[in-house]
């Protein structure tokens, strides 16, 4: 029998959009993102010495709802007034 031929494919096209330290924030962009129908995970930080917050987390998306998601994450911010990083960088996730 034949292997399909996408077995041996790896997709890793996710970026990490963006950083948020407040759990409000972080509900609210999670509610926006589900609303604008965008996947994402969410990557939690283990505190060190130069990040202290235990719930700081990094939101992850697909690199093809980029900018939707940018967008989305910007106007919460800018009408609550929540402190966000923005990264934007391709996710280093190791996949086995």
């Amino acid at each position: 029998m034949e292997q399909p031929l996408y077995t041996s494919v790896k997709v890793n096209n996710e970026i990490e959009l963006c950083e948020v330290s407040d759990p409000e924030c972080k509900e609210l962009i999670e509610k926006a993102l589900l609303a604008e129908r965008i996947s994402y995970f969410i990557k939690w930080l283990k505190p060190s010495m130069f990040r202290r917050s235990k719930q700081s987390c990094i939101i992850c998306v697909n690199n093809h709802s980029k900018e939707i998601a940018e967008n989305v994450v910007r106007s919460i911010c800018e009408e609550k007034g929540y402190p966000v990083k923005f990264l934007m960088k391709k996710s280093q996730n190791e996949y086995l």
